[in-house]
């Protein structure tokens, strides 16, 4: 049975079995993937704090969210706002999963949650307390939630999992280490079953200022719900987002075993390094290129194999031709056949959590058949001229699909999902 398997993968395939999402457009995996088909948008005003001397005043923010319907009231106050996020993903990845924990090994159970920054908003509120009100008022535990390894850790004190946790720092890239990178734990055989994503809430005056300055930030803000172009020459920058994505991935014998609902399979994973800029793509896309060649080659497919890419696609003067390159270099002439789009233009860029949103969206496409547009995509750009999907939702069926997402500094992932098939 698993003789056409690379070496390293020991036999041992890995499939998704659960997934759970917190996005700008509500909580809930369901809930993201009808408002991206729907043509919603997270976008709207900054409401956390005053940004009118801000040149960006709008962001995609995580709306209606209680942290008291996931976990009690201690470990609330003791977890910062992306470890909430994580934790309530978390939570619906389990329940999709019919995964019970009490029957499991908490020793073969881990997880594998990063993010790009984590708790920065604790940081400024202490730093504000230690300035105005002296070193005995700070939060006895503030210098301990901004940790980002709190957010696996947090769920496994909670969810009693004592098998490999991790958080892999990767910037916009994280999300989808995290999935690869559990993964290849599973393979390696040190756990069965794994908690793999990100979260991030980004949403600070520190990391507005930072950005702004930075020039990264779309400045759009008469019209919040079209600011985020990505592939349109109109485009002019990021909108900042937040939220988490986690899924549970376990050993196929171990999920047949539980008899639990299989989503899709995890086939491959590449990761490189640009080795060129701290804040700029690579412009020829060669590094990104190599990811998905890499991803490709593990998952043993051939470029037009792919019937689907949920692109990097972030909106901005650069990345966007970059990425549209190293698509080019990595598939060759079967790139201006593969669909492709980005779900950025309307949950925003979620920083360490947007590749995990686009590994839900790939296994969300792979189950329905139906691929989501990019919003916003009006007038192409000339150097972005593949198939990136525009208007309506086409409806395509699947059977494998790639995630990209490229970090700050240079690193480079790609994640290939394919439909399950005994």
């Amino acid at each position: 049975m698993t003789s056409h398997l690379p070496e390293h993968w020991n036999g041992r395939r890995v499939v998704i079995t659960g997934m759970g999402a917190v996005t700008s457009l509500g909580n809930g995996v369901e809930t993201y993937w009808r408002g991206l088909l729907e043509g919603r948008s997270g976008v709207g005003p900054m409401t956390y704090f005053d940004v009118s001397e801000y040149p960006t005043r709008i962001a995609a923010l995580v709306k209606d969210f209680d942290p008291l319907d996931f976990m009690d009231r201690k470990d609330a106050k003791r977890t910062a706002r992306f470890t909430q996020y994580a934790w309530a993903a978390a939570a619906e990845a389990i329940a999709q999963a019919r995964l019970d924990l009490s029957k499991e090994d908490p020793f073969r159970v881990g997880a594998e949650i990063g993010s790009a920054v984590g708790a920065l908003e604790v940081i400024e509120q202490q730093s504000h307390v230690l300035r105005e009100r002296g070193p005995r008022a700070i939060d006895a535990v503030g210098g301990i939630t901004v940790l980002i390894n709190m957010a696996p850790c947090q769920i496994a004190i909670g969810f009693g999992l004592r098998g490999p946790a991790n958080s892999p720092v990767a910037a916009c890239a994280t999300g989808i280490v995290a999935v690869g990178e559990a993964t290849s734990r599973i393979r390696r055989g040190e756990a069965d079953v794994m908690l793999a994503g990100a979260s991030e809430s980004l949403l600070t005056p520190l990391a507005y200022a930072a950005f702004s300055k930075l020039g990264a930030l779309s400045r759009q803000n008469d019209q919040p719900e079209k600011a985020c172009k990505p592939f349109d020459v109109n485009r002019d920058g990021i909108v900042m987002g937040e939220g988490a994505a986690v899924l549970v991935l376990e050993t196929l014998e171990h999920a047949l075993e539980r008899d639990a609902p299989i989503l899709a399979e995890v086939v491959g994973y590449g990761l490189t390094e640009d080795a060129y800029h701290m804040a700029a793509p690579e412009p020829d896309g060669t590094s990104a290129a190599r990811a998905m060649q890499n991803a490709l080659a593990e998952a043993r497919l051939e470029p037009g194999e792919l019937g689907y890419i949920c692109a990097h696609g972030t909106g901005t003067e650069l990345n966007d031709p970059a990425e549209t390159k190293a698509i080019k270099k990595a598939l060759g002439d079967e790139a201006y056949r593969v669909p492709i789009s980005s779900v950025k233009s309307v949950v925003g860029h979620m920083l360490g959590a947007a590749g995990a949103i686009s590994v839900v969206t790939l296994v969300k496409v792979i189950q329905e058949g139906i691929l989501p547009p990019t919003r916003n995509l009006e007038t192409p750009d000339p150097e972005c001229d593949l198939d990136y999907i525009r208007g309506e939702p086409r409806y395509r069926k699947v059977e494998a699909a790639a995630a990209n997402a490229f970090g700050f500094g240079g690193q480079d992932a790609c994640l290939v999902v394919r439909a399950f098939r005994g």
